[in-house]
């Protein structure tokens, strides 16, 4: 069954602790209270310190947000929808008569919060579970009986503006269909119907397994995010496990085995090992094993996990450095019955190297001359803020990698560089402002408009410039907030060309508030978790926000079409656009004569560029499927529609294989395999990791493209030096750092785009 965001609170279940290279300190296990069984207690019942959180929630919300608003019974109703919608967005667990029973709720989730009473918000979470594991088993029931695909029904599987059922025949209906539906993709994909109905009553009973694994964390953090986000689109609430991921993914670091770790059937299967990590060095573990026990120490005993949720078993692997932990591994390449292996492993730091900063050189041609393209992809902006106040020298930045590869690429005698910031959701205010102070000498990066409306330019005070030669930064619209500031001051400053698609447009500032700092009374081990707080607005130089807008490229691709439910413009409580005084700058260049002769090269080359004409038509392919809402349910039409997929992608191939070479496997398509019917953790290991390595492997044409492009620019300045006294930052002036610059940190981590 292909879930959709109706079901994005369990989704986020299944992916909690994907990076699993931490555990908890040994005697820190050996104290605390095992966690997590195989089921949760039902009903669920909200902790004293649950409800501190909210109250204190409430509390920095109503006086310390960007845009303050009372927690009353107007936000109240906001929060009401927002519940709902994170819940059961697509209407296929309550029914009319659910919501007017939960009617009331609508003026008293104010009053539930500032009381400390979260009875109200569980009481619908636990109706949640409870339809959840009702639908499932409803649709377990259908399967024996099998269904007639030779009627002239459909299925709309996009249920967002639909009404809520009006009772239960009219739920039974819907959920038969999505049955149908699963078991019509099944048999298109060639399975026989003893195998469809054994995948499928596998896929619901564990989907009935992880709903009764969800506990009172997961409550608290549904109905306390829709509070949060309720306030704007990025405030957002943290629980104890959320914000222990957060600061992870921030720092890129952690202590532990390195192994990234993921859930399937009853077991937490060890995915992939990370280079130089205690698990790979120790040749003992490898990629399919999974995880039956766990032990701390050197002799603690040993802990079944099996069956238990993927965060519970990342739980008890995570720990401090130096310390050991014993796993009871059930081998990959033996049956359920197979001999077990004991593996006894010393935590250490890993780095995932992975979400770091990456360099590669792309070789352009041009005529009979070859030009030399660095390009640094950078997933985030990311900094472990606590290694740097506590004086690691190695502390990791992002802009010190990205200086780093600067210098090798100089070293690679690179004549153009690009910044891949495409994805990039954000990170570190901070890293954004010196990430740019590598490419000007010094001057205002953006400008912060706090809640008061006083402005602070913040910018760059170390002179010199890690690289000084044409570059260009590529974005498109996962691009956001701390890819905006960068990209923005980069074209403020006439340093270097946008490409790409318009940016997120997320122009607000969030800060880190530690609730454990504040909460008192309910218990001295309590875990209140974080909030993810908006406290300001900021602004380019030029004065301009890029809230709703984002950032325009100077030479632009095509969209994707994703902008119409993707991106600031898309929430219904987004802050406005505005606009303030510049800041007082000087652009280093100006890059207007080279953009429209760089568009025309770039417009004829990709007219005739086989590579570029099968994107165009790849993209296409994929908005006309993403915009389609419903499937037929009759064998025989389904079957016609398969057909012309198959031929569509089978000529794909075919181009791939005569521009690229190869198999003609690699594409940037969603999908060039056809549609198997099968949910991700449904497929091999290994062909899971074989798909993604073939995806990291595909030709990149954007990326390929934005290369060009530069190196048209290298050209048209290497036979123009007027031109390059204009274009070249301060007049093509080189301008070298003596050191490699650093992030310098503030107080708090001030800024956080997520």
């Amino acid at each position: 069954m292909t879930f959709r965001p109706a079901l994005a609170l369990l989704l986020a279940l299944s992916a909690m602790g994907v990076h699993a290279q931490s555990a908890p300190d040994a005697s820190q296990a050996a104290t605390s209270p095992e966690p997590g069984r195989k089921e949760s207690t039902l009903p669920l019942k909200p902790t004293a310190a649950e409800a501190q959180a909210a109250q204190l929630s409430a509390r920095f919300l109503t006086r310390f947000h960007y845009q303050a608003q009372p927690l009353d019974d107007a936000m109240s109703a906001k929060i009401y929808k927002a519940y709902f919608d994170a819940l059961d967005s697509e209407k296929v667990f309550f029914t009319q008569a659910d919501m007017a029973k939960f009617e009331p709720l609508k003026t008293q989730f104010d009053d539930a919060i500032w009381n400390q009473d979260l009875s109200g918000p569980f009481s619908v979470f636990n109706l949640y579970v409870e339809r959840a594991v009702d639908r499932m088993n409803y649709a377990r029931g259908l399967l024996a009986k099998g269904f007639d695909f030779s009627g002239n029904e459909s299925y709309n599987f996009d249920r967002k503006k639909a009404p809520w059922p009006k009772d239960q025949a009219e739920l039974d209906d819907v959920w038969r269909k999505r049955t149908m539906n699963d078991w019509l993709r099944l048999k298109l994909a060639g399975k026989s119907d003893d195998d469809i109905r054994k995948t499928l009553d596998k896929r619901y009973a564990n989907y009935v397994s992880r709903v009764r694994q969800l506990d009172n964390e997961d409550a608290t953090q549904a109905f306390m995010t829709a509070y949060a986000e309720s306030t704007d689109p990025h405030t957002d609430y943290l629980g104890p496990r959320a914000a222990d991921s957060f600061d992870i993914a921030m720092r890129l670091s952690l202590e532990g085995i390195g192994a990234v770790l993921q859930a399937r059937d009853d077991y937490t299967q060890v995915r992939e090992l990370v280079p130089g990590g205690p698990a790979a060095k120790s040749n003992k573990i490898k990629p399919g094993d999974r995880i039956v026990a766990i032990g701390q120490g050197e002799s603690g005993p040993m802990v079944d996990v099996v069956g238990w949720r993927q965060d519970d078993v990342v739980k008890l692997i995570r720990g401090k450095k130096d310390t050991t932990v014993r796993l009871e591994i059930l081998p990959a390449d033996v049956g359920l019955d197979g001999k077990h292996e004991f593996v006894a492993l010393v935590r250490k730091k890993v780095t995932m190297e992975e979400q770091a900063a990456k360099k590669k050189v792309i070789d352009v041609k041009d005529g009979d001359v070859t030009r030399k393209i660095g390009v640094i992809s950078l997933p985030t902006f990311y900094q472990d803020f606590a290694a740097h106040r506590a004086g690691d020298p190695n502390f990791k930045s992002a802009t010190r990698d990205v200086a780093r590869l600067l210098t090798q690429l100089k070293a690679d005698k690179v004549d153009g560089v690009v910044i891949d910031l495409r994805n990039n959701g954000g990170g570190s205010l901070n890293e954004a402002t010196e990430l740019t102070g590598l490419f000007i000498d010094t001057g205002p990066v953006v400008q912060v408009r706090d809640a008061r409306g006083q402005v602070d330019a913040q910018g760059d005070d170390v002179p010199g410039m890690a690289w000084d030669g044409p570059m260009a930064v590529l974005v498109n619209r996962g691009s956001a907030s701390a890819s905006e500031i960068f990209a923005a001051a980069i074209q403020d400053y006439g340093r270097g060309l946008i490409i790409g698609e318009p940016t997120f447009g997320k122009g607000t500032v969030q800060n880190l508030v530690d609730l454990d700092r504040f909460g008192r009374g309910a218990s001295e081990k309590a875990q209140y978790g974080e909030l993810k707080m908006t406290i300001a607005e900021f602004i380019r130089i030029n004065g301009d926000s890029t809230q709703l807008r984002g950032v325009t490229p100077d030479i632009a691709f095509p969209k994707n079409g994703d902008d119409k439910d993707f991106g600031e413009s898309t929430y219904d409580n987004a802050l406005p656009w505005r606009h303030i005084d510049p800041a007082e700058y000087k652009p280093v260049a100006d890059l207007k004569p080279l953009i429209a002769p760089l568009t025309q090269k770039h417009e004829a080359r990709t007219a005739n560029s086989p590579a570029w004409k099968l994107m165009l038509d790849e993209l296409a392919q994929y908005k006309k499927l993403r915009d389609k809402t419903d499937v037929s349910l009759n064998f025989a039409a389904r079957q016609a529609e398969r057909k012309q997929y198959d031929a569509l992608q089978t000529d794909f191939r075919n181009r791939r294989k005569a521009i690229f070479g190869g198999d003609g496997s690699d594409s940037t398509a969603d999908d060039n395999s056809g549609d198997d019917g099968l949910n991700p953790n449904e497929r091999s290991l290994k062909s899971e990791l074989k798909s993604e390595d073939a995806a990291k492997k595909a030709k990149d044409t954007p990326l390929d493209e934005a290369a060009h492009i530069v190196g048209d620019e290298v050209g048209m300045l290497k036979a123009d030096s007027k031109l390059a006294a204009t274009v070249l930052p301060y007049g093509g002036k080189k301008i070298d750092m003596a050191q490699p610059q650093t992030a310098q940190v503030p107080a708090t981590p001030a800024a956080t785009p997520h």
